[in-house]
C-alpha cells in the first residue's frame, strides 16, 4: 500500500508492534506493555481487565494469569480474545483480536522463575477472583506458603500464559483534527498472508 509508511512500514505485524512497544518503553511512564484485555463469559456479557502483556512472538502475544481466574475461565470458554494496547505518549494503539491457547510449557517455567520471589509465593497463594474474608488472612496465606515452598517454589499448576493469535491486528496513530490514521491487517487461512486495509478514522 502506496501510503503505509513510516510509523506503518513493514510486512510483518508484530515487528511493527515491537518497534511501537520499545518506542513506548522510552516515552510512557508506567507499565507500556498494558494491555486491557476483553473476553466473555458463560452468557455472552463482555469483561475488561488490565492485564500486562510479557512477549511478542512471531506469531502470537503472550500474557500470564491464573487458570482459576475469572478470565482463565472465559478465555477457555470461548476460546478468543481481543485487547488494546494504548500509548498515551505517543499517541497510538494497537487493537489485536484472535484465537487463544495456553502457554504451560518451559517458557511458562522460565517465566515464572524469572519474577521476583513475593510475585511468586503471591501466585501460590491467591485465588484469583474468589471472595477474600480480609486483607489480613490474605497474609495468613502467604506467610503459610511461604513456609511451606521454600526460597524457590515451582510454578504453580494453576498459573501460566496464553498465547492470542490475531485473526486482525489494527494500528492506530493520533491525526490532526482527529484524522486519525489506521491500518487493519486481516489474516487470510486459505492464502497464508495478510491483507492489509486503511481505514476511515
Amino acid at each position: 500500500m502506496s501510503d503505509r509508511t513510516g510509523i506503518f512500514a513493514g510486512d510483518d505485524p508484530f515487528q511493527i508492534a515491537r518497534t511501537w512497544l520499545g518506542e513506548a518503553e522510552q516515552s510512557e511512564v508506567n507499565d507500556p506493555n498494558a494491555i486491557a484485555l476483553s473476553t466473555v463469559d458463560a452468557d455472552g456479557l463482555p469483561n475488561v481487565r488490565m492485564v500486562l502483556l510479557k512477549e511478542i512472538e512471531d506469531d502470537a502475544f503472550v500474557f500470564y494469569t491464573n487458570y482459576e481466574s475469572a478470565k482463565a475461565a472465559e478465555l477457555d470458554h470461548a476460546g478468543k480474545a481481543a485487547f488494546v494496547l494504548h500509548w498515551k505518549s505517543l499517541q497510538r494503539q494497537v487493537r489485536v483480536r484472535g484465537r487463544v491457547e495456553k502457554e504451560e510449557g518451559p517458557k511458562a517455567d522460565e517465566y515464572y522463575a524469572s519474577r521476583s520471589l513475593k510475585s511468586r509465593l503471591g501466585a501460590w497463594a491467591s485465588r484469583q477472583s474468589q471472595p477474600l474474608e480480609s486483607r489480613a488472612a490474605l497474609m495468613a496465606e502467604v506467610a503459610k506458603i511461604t513456609a511451606t515452598k521454600g526460597p524457590n517454589p515451582p510454578r504453580p499448576p494453576h498459573w501460566g500464559g496464553y498465547r492470542l493469535v490475531p485473526s486482525e491486528i489494527e494500528f492506530w496513530a493520533d491525526g490532526a483534527f482527529r484524522l486519525h490514521d489506521r491500518f487493519r491487517w486481516r489474516w487470510s487461512e486459505a492464502e497464508k498472508s495478510w491483507d492489509i486495509q486503511r481505514l476511515n478514522p
